[in-house]
């Protein structure tokens, strides 16, 4: 079976990490969903976008490519020393030259929409000082702002990245005055939220960009954070950052696998 992307108007080729290990959900991207695993679910999503020519897997673990080649789609097997999902990007890059644009999809996000893919290709591709795009989705929530694994993104009125941080940022000091703490700030001046920002996983890269990116060492503010984008910034690379086109669940947890597993069964049962 030979699977190609919805429309080849671009040289796009989408690469998803997926790590057999996690702390949480050992073999995470084989876990299955409405019968499938995970991460074919993730490609199916890359190449329905109009945008992604190709689609590949990117693992250290035979059993994920076994997995997915199985059912056609290319998947090929890294090393297994890569510090950060960007290394082991780059490392396939690397071999595929024709690729003007690589995209980065994570293997745990099964409900992502080739909608959003495509606005972050194609608004990359229209802002020519840019070597990188991003996405990012509203917060709605108090534990959001306040939690530490959710990564918040401030941007600028040119739809571009300032800074990535777990802390709330941008901080809301004089409401902060009036209330005490943010905590209280938020609670009673709901309309702050508003100021928050959620980073969001897809990364879209001129693929010479990357290449450069994956031979830089890692910055301070990179192990500060633990965010590996910040190595970009420190170096100077405009990342263009535009809203998802809805929201999308990461699966971390055994609860959000049983959320997304809910919702494609119902997606799948409609389409039956």
């Amino acid at each position: 079976m030979n699977h190609t992307g919805a429309n080849t108007r671009t040289n796009a080729v989408a690469i998803i990490p997926a790590r057999f290990a996690s702390i949480r959900l050992p073999g995470k991207p084989l876990l299955e969903i409405a019968g499938k695993p995970m991460v074919c679910w993730v490609v199916e999503r890359a190449f329905a976008a109009r945008n992604v020519a190709r689609a590949i897997v990117a693992t250290d673990d035979q059993r994920i490519v076994d997995a997915v080649k199985s059912v056609g789609y290319e998947a090929v097997l890294t090393r297994e020393d890569h510090a950060t999902g960007s290394d082991r990007l780059a490392e396939v890059a690397d071999s595929l030259e024709e690729a003007e644009i690589i995209v980065n999809v994570q293997g745990d996000e099964p409900l992502i929409l080739s909608e959003t893919i495509d606005r972050a290709i194609e608004a990359l591709l229209a802002d020519e000082e840019c070597s990188m795009a991003t996405t990012w989705e509203p917060i709605e929530s108090i534990s959001e702002v306040l939690n530490p694994d959710l990564v918040k993104i401030v941007v600028d009125e040119a739809d571009r990245a300032v800074y990535f941080s777990r802390a709330p940022v941008p901080y809301p000091r004089d409401a902060v005055l009036r209330h005490g703490s943010i905590q209280t700030a938020l609670a009673n001046e709901p309309d702050l939220l508003t100021n928050f920002r959620k980073h969001t996983g897809l990364y879209v890269y001129r693929r010479s960009a990357l290449l450069e990116f994956a031979t830089w060492p890692q910055s301070k503010l990179e192990r500060a954070e633990a965010l590996e984008q910040l190595r970009a910034l420190e170096h100077g690379v405009k990342i263009k950052a535009i809203k998802a086109s809805a929201s999308s669940i990461g699966v971390d947890t055994l609860g959000d696998l049983e959320r997304v597993r809910a919702i494609v069964e119902k997606e799948v049962a409609n389409y039956a």
